[in-house]
């Protein structure tokens, strides 16, 4: 495949630029309620009620009561706060992928497509500096909608203005990657920065230009 045949590249957020784990904020709440991390857990990471969240349809404060709704837990929304926001950290491989964006920046459009919340949004925003490398963040709470559904994708090519066959995309969960696959876009599970490279190197993306 010929290296202009693609226009944009698109990136996943979370275990790919960013590295999380809800089991913090499971621990920490556990040591308040009686619920177990894993039970905490399971209500945080795909739940019908982080799903909401992340869709924008309910608010910080609709969700930080939901919360103390369902776990029967004593916690204002001030202490709250760092709780579910302190997950995220910063590895070198996630440096090493925030430096290739960076340089593809200079011969692709680049876009960050992410299922997130508006707490953890404004958290990292505020904390990591990673969204520079850019042209487009197109996330969740914004678009009403979270991957797999396929009007987050099209809100993403409507960004990029491009063609699903235009655009590689890389992110770390199997479904989101079939789904996207589903609708034309070329797309690979991300596994690393080495894998990564050579996923961009299969489909034509000039080796040179992924330099750092």
């Amino acid at each position: 495949m010929r290296d202009n045949y693609f226009k944009a590249i698109i990136f996943d957020l979370g275990n790919v630029l960013i590295d999380f784990d809800h089991t913090i904020a499971a621990r920490k709440i556990s040591s308040l309620t009686t619920r177990t991390p894993k039970e905490i857990f399971n209500l945080f990471f795909d739940s019908e009620l982080t799903g909401l969240f992340e869709e924008g349809k309910i608010s910080p404060q609709g969700f930080h009561s939901e919360v103390k709704k369902i776990l029967n837990l004593e916690l204002n929304y001030v202490d709250f706060l760092p709780i579910w926001n302190e997950i995220f950290f910063f590895t070198p491989e996630n440096r090493s992928v925030y430096n290739l964006a960076k340089a593809l920046k200079n011969h692709y459009k680049i876009a960050l497509l992410s299922n997130i919340n508006i707490l953890h949004f404004e958290y990292l925003k505020n904390n990591f500096s990673v969204f520079d490398a850019f042209d487009h963040i197109i996330a969740s709470f914004e678009v009403g909608f979270k991957k797999p559904h396929p009007l987050i994708y099209q809100e993403a090519l409507g960004k990029l203005g491009v063609l699903p066959q235009e655009v590689f995309y890389a992110d770390d969960r199997a479904e989101l990657v079939e789904k996207a696959s589903e609708l034309g876009i070329t797309s690979f599970c991300f596994e690393g920065i080495d894998k990564l490279n050579e996923d961009l190197l299969s489909v034509g993306i000039n080796k040179n230009k992924l330099k750092i």
